[in-house]
């Protein structure tokens, strides 16, 4: 979730829930200032850092956090933490870069708040890839319609994941006329063991389903 109302963090503060929130450049004071206290010889007193070779990426992940200066505190209630993480490296052999700022009410290490934000990282790439390339974004489904098309979608990106293919749009382009050749040519085995395989790809938990 992204910083938008001021409200939404008394609202969390009198629920006592806490909350691990994005800061968008398109917040420019708020960004501006949190960025600025990451900038210089600042003292961080938390650091945090990881590194992920998979899938064709090749990332440092550097988490740095510093308690909230007042006038961030007052202004969104709840805040303890600034944060900055940052991933530096290679993804499918070209140079990658990208900076992500947060607020957090959050009292943990700095491995485990990382971990936090790398699993919503991922989350977040898995909503992108379905509305760039799939576009689920401006599709205006009801009801039943809905969901079908998401579960039909979820095969999809599943289909060309267990084919192999890295990119999803090169994926799409080798196989939209003839989807077919995505089980037979790449896996065939996926043909005679459809009873077992199907269920990963809907979702479905295979008891759910007979051969």
């Amino acid at each position: 979730m992204r910083c938008t109302r001021k409200s939404l963090f008394r609202q969390l503060q009198e629920q006592g829930a806490d909350f691990l929130l994005t800061v968008k450049a398109n917040q420019k004071i708020l960004h501006r200032q949190i960025r600025s206290q990451f900038q210089g010889k600042r003292y961080i007193p938390f650091v945090a850092t990881d590194h992920e070779i998979s899938h064709g990426r090749d990332i440092t992940w550097t988490l740095r956090a510093k308690p909230a200066p007042e006038y961030i505190g007052q202004a969104w209630i709840g805040t303890g933490w600034i944060v900055e993480v940052a991933a530096t490296g290679t993804r499918d052999g070209k140079p990658f870069q990208a900076t992500h700022l947060f607020l957090t009410s959050l009292r943990t290490t700095p491995e485990a708040l990382l971990q936090l934000v790398r699993d919503r990282w991922s989350i977040e790439g898995w909503h992108w890839i379905r509305d760039t390339q799939l576009h689920e974004d401006d599709h205006r489904y009801r009801g039943n319609g809905a969901g079908a098309m998401a579960t039909l979608r979820t095969a999809a990106l599943n289909l060309l994941r267990l084919a192999g293919f890295q990119s999803i749009r090169a994926g799409m382009q080798a196989v939209m006329h003839d989807i077919t050749a995505l089980l037979v040519k790449r896996h065939p085995e996926l043909v005679l063991r459809r009873h077992e395989i199907w269920p990963t790809l809907w979702g479905f938990s295979p008891g759910l389903l007979t051969p």
